[in-house]
């Protein structure tokens, strides 16, 4: 548990054990449930945690709270992770009123086939909720990023609950970099819902913020510029760095050695930054993090079963999926008789926004060979030059 204040503690909990969060995404510094208890002259408890946490919450919840009850309980997403431990939250506590909005009562019937009855606070846009010295503020964030998501905004202590908003992978006390971690996590979860974030970005831009606590990750009670700033960024599909991203999808071993050479061609004409990824090898959400950091990004992918190899296949689903825009790509395939690698990483970016494919597309025939290294070095300039 930490304080936040005086008032309010996070009894969240650390997951430690957990490699694979929502079934996907690698977590190597495990995962922060985060829940808080605001202690006022009614007690409010700010979203549950995940059925792997509730034991260890419950205690932590026992412990702020002593032999007092909990009069609200606050849901600002659904999702199994935040909500996952309302049903043992309402035994323990039955005189308890649950505090949503019209949609979050729909998915708690869903999730858990119990009709809340008078239990139910439905709040809409701007509501208050008076529980002593603090006033609650509920802000709707529809597909931030389920539509049933609301936060929180504590008037008296300019605190903004910000749900999913502001989170990362990682437990509370990881050693690792905060933005790293929450531009893979925004990216691969949110990324598809840019303009919604906007919206909320505007409605947070009327409050007076001191502290945000998302339910991921740290509390954030300084520097908040930076963090908006980077959520401005990313949900506006802007490249957040100068650089190139290579993602390659190799079979043999062939295309990830022209790969390799594009990098050092890349890296001796000047570029700022580049990033090599074997999308066969390396962690596939980091990739898809770093095609929406870097400004620029090429494709080197082999052909395969007349269309092209599986990996960059998906990867290039997962960036449609999630908006991929405003770049500029460089396309390398490889094909031993009959190259379809190109027009099919063509075709799965077909649609994405403001999307500037550069000539050449340079073509292997099996294994570079040094009549490519003109073809590489002209798509490298041509790069550089977009």
């Amino acid at each position: 548990m930490e304080k936040v204040t005086e008032d309010i503690i996070n009894i969240g909990v650390n997951d430690r054990e957990i490699t694979l969060f929502e079934g996907q995404y690698e977590v190597r510094n495990g995962m922060a449930y985060n829940s808080y208890v605001i202690l006022d002259e009614q007690v409010v408890v700010m979203d549950t945690v995940d059925p792997r946490a509730t034991q260890a919450w419950l205690q932590n919840l026992e412990e702020a709270v002593g032999s007092r009850t909990v009069d609200y309980l606050v849901i600002q997403h659904m999702e199994p992770d935040h909500g996952g431990s309302i049903m043992q939250l309402m035994q323990r506590y039955p005189e308890m009123k649950l505090v949503g909005n019209a949609k979050t009562f729909q998915m708690f019937q869903q999730f858990f086939d119990v009709d809340p009855g008078e239990k139910a606070v439905i709040v809409k846009e701007g509501d208050t909720l008076c529980v002593g010295k603090h006033t609650l503020q509920f802000f709707m964030a529809p597909m931030v990023h389920w539509p049933e998501v609301m936060v929180t905004y504590d008037q008296t202590e300019k605190i903004l609950f910000s749900a999913d908003g502001f989170g990362k992978f990682g437990t509370r006390d990881a050693d690792e970099d905060w933005t790293d971690e929450a531009r893979r996590y925004y990216i691969n979860i949110c990324g598809k819902y840019g303009m919604q974030v906007q919206t909320l970005l505007k409605k947070a831009a009327t409050l007076e913020i001191s502290v945000i606590c998302p339910l991921h990750g740290p509390v954030l009670p300084e520097n908040l510029g930076y963090y908006i700033d980077k959520y401005q960024v990313w949900s506006s599909y802007e490249p957040e760095d100068e650089g190139v991203l290579i993602a390659c999808a190799s079979i043999h071993g062939h295309t990830l050695q022209t790969a390799k050479k594009m990098k050092e061609i890349l890296e001796q004409k000047g570029a700022k930054k580049v990033v090599l990824l074997d999308l066969s090898r390396d962690d596939l959400h980091k990739a898809v993090e770093d095609a929406f950091r870097y400004s620029h990004m090429v494709i080197a992918a082999a052909s395969y079963d007349a269309s092209v190899f599986p990996p960059m296949e998906d990867f290039l689903n997962r960036l449609k999926s999630k908006n991929y825009q405003k770049r500029t790509v460089g396309i390398i395939e490889n094909g031993s008789w009959a190259p379809t690698a190109a027009k099919s990483m063509k075709a799965l970016l077909e649609g994405a926004k403001q999307l500037n494919i550069v000539e050449p597309i340079v073509t292997i025939k099996s294994a570079m060979k040094a009549e490519n290294l003109p073809q590489l070095e002209a798509l490298a300039e041509e790069l550089l030059k977009a």
